[in-house]
């Protein structure tokens, strides 16, 4: 069963739609992003949604304060590590972690090694230039398929109705993280769009 994430929540509208549509966790961005939300912002918008619907926190390079901050606010399940934080930033943390790797080609994959003793999931994205990520654009899945990952992982970068079941299907990840291609314009999500891919998620039959 593969899980599904919906990443720069910016309203109680979308994450409301979007919780009822059966997704399993909601992304928000508290770093410097066109999609960015304040933490006073999610607190408002976690008291209007269902039980069972994971909240991610995604940073970029935080410091000490700000990640206590996000741990003394009792709303999140997760922290995403965005950026290029060092091992004991991550160690640190107290709730469950996830670090994004960006790739860019083969060698991109070495920044497993320096977190794998100790992260809860691996996320890919695609790496373009200097951005965090939302870029829209995919990488060459065939990368992973060369590496042996010993965590579940998570892959994001330009997932859309039209790649989502073949990305699935080629390197069978624990799970997808949808961002650019669900949204009528940054910030705001596309709920029909998103339905549609999540029937499409549930109809695939995994080998």
């Amino acid at each position: 069963m593969i899980r599904i994430k919906v990443c720069g929540i910016t309203n109680i509208e979308d994450a409301i739609d979007i919780s009822e549509a059966g997704v399993d966790a909601l992304g928000f961005i508290l770093a410097e992003s066109p999609r960015k939300v304040e933490l006073s912002k999610v607190l408002e918008i976690s008291k209007e949604l269902p039980p069972f619907v994971s909240r991610v926190a995604v940073v970029v390079n935080p410091n000490k304060e700000e990640i206590e901050k996000i741990e003394r606010s009792r709303v999140f399940d997760y922290v995403q590590f965005h950026g290029s934080e060092d091992a004991n930033t991550i160690k640190k943390c107290k709730l469950k972690t996830i670090k994004t790797i960006k790739i860019e080609n083969k060698s991109s994959l070495e920044e497993i090694s320096k977190y794998n003793d100790f992260v809860d999931y691996f996320l890919f994205d695609t790496k373009v230039g200097e951005k965090i990520g939302g870029t829209g654009h995919t990488f060459n899945w065939e990368i992973l398929k060369e590496t042996d990952i010993k965590k579940p992982f998570i892959l994001a970068g330009g997932l859309g109705s039209e790649n989502v079941v073949e990305a699935i299907k080629t390197i069978k990840p624990n799970a997808v993280d949808l961002n650019s291609k669900v949204e009528l314009y940054p910030g705001k999500k596309d709920i029909r769009l998103i339905k549609e891919i999540i029937d499409r998620i549930n109809s695939i039959k995994i080998k």
